[in-house]
């Protein structure tokens, strides 16, 4: 499977083309937009998200409630447009317009804008940043509900929640299950499983918020019912590891990335890092432990997948760091665009949709492309083959 999303921030909309969806997946627009919805909430979100409700329509590749093989063609339309007809418009603006004067010669710092003007020889930022926004996360969340449709039919649950925000760490003895940690991220401002380590965090981004600052944070993702072998070991590019890393710092704002220990395994020796294998006739192969966060060699263990990923704080302030201006050469502060001080709720949700991606893409790809019952049937084979190998 494949995607290919098109659109600008203050934009007309939000378009994505999925190409490769099996046919036979029962798929409707709440499915969707259950997911925007939540990408929408959290704690620290800036006044955009009560400006639009995002909703979805699908235009193509699903019929009567099934998709058909088919691409599918998903649109989010942007209702804040109507306010950025003659910035944003396709059609030339006249001479001396003011949209001409209003262009953007100061990249702000930490975001795409000089990189990015330099790159395509844009003299007006604008072109840059409407683009590199986290807007685009919209439409990612909504190839991700399609995923996680799959991967439900195939017993494949997941849920996404918040660590750390700030500095303020969540204190988890063991972990629950997906379901539970599912409903109590929900029921979080900050989606957060720690009812305690929860208003210090919204603490957090609250103090940010009147020093006109932003913070960031950390996010898991954890995903149960994977088959063993899932992925593979012979190229650098089939690593399913590799796919979810690449796909986590694909988020915007992201920095950094690490399945089950991660970074820890720095610092511990081998015999507390690795999982050591068990089996029984009623299991097949299962670990003790799931340091590897689910994943050896590229592949699946069976166990779930744990995946974090690191958000710095949103580069957008309304307390603006300096810059240059592109045209005069002069130092200013970076300009102020509408933003949060806190999107790592929301950030959840993305990384959710990301991981979600890349596992369906994996099951698809391995174990049948074209039928739903035909991939069931495939990994229910497997599955008996794994516990008897």
């Amino acid at each position: 499977m494949r995607y290919l999303t098109a659109g600008e921030s203050h934009g007309p909309q939000l378009t994505v083309i999925i190409e490769g969806v099996p046919a036979g997946l029962h798929l409707t627009v709440e499915d969707i937009n259950e997911e925007l919805t939540r990408r929408q909430k959290g704690h620290g979100r800036g006044r955009r998200m009560q400006i639009e409700k995002d909703e979805v329509q699908i235009l193509s590749g699903v019929r009567h409630g099934y998709t058909l093989g088919s691409p599918i063609t998903l649109v989010v339309v942007n209702d804040d447009f109507k306010h950025w007809t003659k910035i944003m418009g396709a059609a030339p603006p006249e001479e001396d317009s003011n949209e001409i004067k209003r262009k953007i010669t100061r990249p702000r710092p930490g975001h795409a804008d000089l990189n990015g003007a330099i790159k395509y020889g844009h003299r007006d930022m604008r072109n840059v940043l409407e683009r590199s926004s986290a807007r685009e996360t919209t439409v990612r969340v909504a190839v991700g509900a399609v995923a996680k449709k799959i991967l439900s039919m195939l017993g494949v649950q997941m849920a996404g929640h918040v660590l750390e925000i700030g500095g303020i760490r969540a204190k988890i003895q063991s972990h629950p299950s997906v379901k539970e940690m599912r409903e109590r991220a929900e029921g979080s401002p900050v989606r957060c499983l720690d009812p305690e380590a929860e208003p210090f965090m919204m603490k957090v981004i609250d103090e940010a918020k009147e020093n006109g600052d932003s913070v960031g944070g950390i996010v898991e993702v954890i995903a149960e019912g994977m088959p063993i072998g899932v992925g593979s070991y012979v190229h650098y590019d089939c690593k399913l590891d590799a796919k979810i890393a690449a796909g986590m710092m694909s988020i915007n704002a992201f920095k950094g990335v690490e399945i089950g220990v991660g970074f820890e395994a720095a610092r511990n020796p081998g015999s507390v890092v690795h999982d050591e294998i068990m089996w029984t006739e009623e299991k097949g192969y299962t670990r003790k432990t799931n340091r590897a966060g689910g994943i050896e060699g590229g592949m699946t263990t069976g166990m779930p997948i744990v995946v974090r990923g690191v958000m710095k704080p949103i580069p957008t302030l309304y307390k603006p760091l300096e810059s240059v201006d592109i045209d005069t050469k002069q130092p200013f502060q970076a300009s102020i665009e509408r933003s949060d001080s806190c999107a790592v709720p929301a950030a959840s949700v993305v990384a959710e949709s990301v991981v979600a991606w890349e596992l369906a893409n994996s099951l698809v790809e391995q174990f049948g492309q074209d039928r739903m019952e035909l991939i069931q049937q495939n990994i229910l084979k497997h599955n008996e083959y794994a516990r008897g190998f």
